[in-house]
């Protein structure tokens, strides 16, 4: 398959977010953890859950991979060609315990619950399974193999939420962080093995959430960013028809939430992934538009521009509501920056409704999409009701049609901020020219590259913007920011 523009970030990501050297808060029995991470957002947060297990149970996390004891790699099942890098990985480790018998490989994430049995009895890659709800057993099952068997836990949980536990940052000296907000998913949409890896969906108690974030401001951090599945769906003391649990408790909706969060400082920067459609209210939009600290960009998937091929998607929403949910953003927060999800070639997917999808994005022009050919994943309801029967060819070159449109209006948005200042929070030397440019995000998500000043990551600064590219912009520092006085 080939790669999309967000696969080919996820893999640097991956490398990015290798585990890297942390002082443990807990006593140390010696032992050396190395975590590795791929796919979404949600595995990157979970990682640093795992870390934080870990290290009440005696490991110290290392960078490298070379002194680890036990390596643990977090895995995705969103894509097959994500599947199958890990299992490449997974195949270079194999050959490593040869010369390290004692070395303890376990995968973890929504890979693991999908592929138990292959990954430990059939293919031997392994010696120890976790599922996403199955974390806080990962001590017992390192102990397990240590007795020679084969550990697995994939059980999934309908109130796991990990949310008494302190994530250890894999980042140290970063400025943005992933904060998790909800776990699972109760959307079926029919491409999706989400429901089936992650399981039922449920929300994180508000309080824990908001110490998390006052716990990373006071660690440097001027970011957070409120992962789930499906924000907009967030309750907490809620039934999903909005029905009180405990009457005795206060109830907290999505847009409560991200208000309480934005409270934290007005130097912390809030934003939110993924929102779905059918369920973002104008309530939400409010409050971005009411605090400054709330970005105002918003991911909103729509995966097709035709009203039919969503619902052969199951995704709940029409063509039209989601152009007035657009509407909707538009006028509330007339700033807004949105991006999307674009699926090339689901099952029997006409050309009237791949042309659906090319007049939607002429309509909307999003500033940025992640953009996929459709890959078929066992256990969906897609794979039970429908045939996988787009041509490759097909699929790839209605692919490159939207990738080729998309750069296009993503280099126009981009071309309409030039002359702006923007407020860029500084995340540290660019990549390219480390030596003469360091860059940011502005509030829009823009990457921003700027020559290096008399600042350090972690501070605002006003960037002029004097040009751009079809994903960065490209300006010059006008004002360095104080910190924001407190609330």
């Amino acid at each position: 398959m080939d790669r999309t523009i967000k696969e080919e970030k996820e893999i640097d990501e991956a490398r990015q977010g290798e585990a890297i050297m942390i002082a443990p808060e807990f006593p140390s029995h010696g032992k050396k953890l190395y975590v590795e991470s791929y796919g979404c957002a949600m595995n990157f947060a979970d990682s640093e859950v795992v870390a934080s297990i870990m290290a009440k149970g005696g490991y110290v996390t290392t960078r490298d991979v070379e002194e680890a004891d036990v390596v643990l790699i977090n895995t995705c099942s969103i894509r097959e060609n994500a599947e199958q890098r890990v299992r490449n990985r997974l195949t270079n480790f194999k050959k490593r315990k040869i010369r390290q018998p004692n070395l303890v490989v376990g995968i973890l994430g929504c890979m693991a619950e999908r592929l138990k049995k292959d990954l430990l009895e059939e293919e031997k890659l392994v010696d120890l399974v976790a599922g996403p709800d199955a974390y806080r057993d990962l001590p017992n099952l390192i102990e397990e193999v240590g007795t020679g068997q084969k550990a697995v836990n994939v059980l999934l949980s309908r109130e796991e939420t990990y949310a008494d536990i302190s994530p250890v940052k894999l980042d140290l000296g970063g400025v943005s962080s992933f904060v998790s907000i909800t776990r699972g998913c109760d959307n079926m949409c029919s491409f999706c093995v989400v429901p089936f890896t992650r399981g039922r969906e449920r929300s994180r108690d508000p309080e824990t959430i908001v110490k998390e974030c006052h716990e990373l401001f006071d660690q440097g951090y001027r970011e957070v960013t409120l992962l789930g599945q499906n924000v907009d769906s967030y309750r907490w003391n809620m039934t999903s028809k909005g029905e009180i649990k405990d009457p005795e408790k206060p109830t907290t909706n999505f847009a409560q939430l991200m208000e309480m969060v934005a409270q934290v400082s007005p130097d912390l920067r809030v934003r939110f992934s993924t929102s779905h459609p059918k369920d973002m209210g104008n309530e939400v939009l409010e409050v971005i538009a009411k605090h400054e600290n709330v970005c105002n960009y918003i991911h909103l998937p729509v995966q097709s521009g035709s009203t039919e091929m969503l619902r052969r998607m199951n995704r709940g929403y029409s063509r039209e509501w989601y152009l007035e949910r657009i509407d909707a953003i538009r006028r509330i927060i007339p700033n807004c920056s949105i991006s999307t999800d674009l699926i090339a070639g689901f099952c029997d997917e006409t050309e009237e409704e791949h042309a659906d999808t090319i007049s939607m994005m002429e309509l909307v022009k999003w500033e940025f999409a992640y953009m996929y050919k459709y890959s078929e994943r066992p256990k969906t309801l897609a794979e039970r009701r429908y045939e996988d029967n787009v041509p490759e060819e097909v699929k790839s070159a209605r692919l490159t049609e939207i990738i080729d449109l998309q750069q296009e209006h993503s280099k126009m948005r981009h071309k309409l901020l030039v002359g702006t200042i923007q407020k860029v929070l500084v995340e540290g030397p660019s990549k390219k020219q480390p030596d003469e440019f360091m860059s940011g995000r502005a509030d829009n998500n823009s990457m921003t590259v700027f020559p290096k000043g008399s600042f350090d990551k972690g501070m605002y600064v006003m960037v002029k913007v004097t040009d751009c590219t079809t994903a960065t912009l490209l300006g010059e520092v006008i004002e360095i920011l104080p910190p924001a006085k407190k609330m």
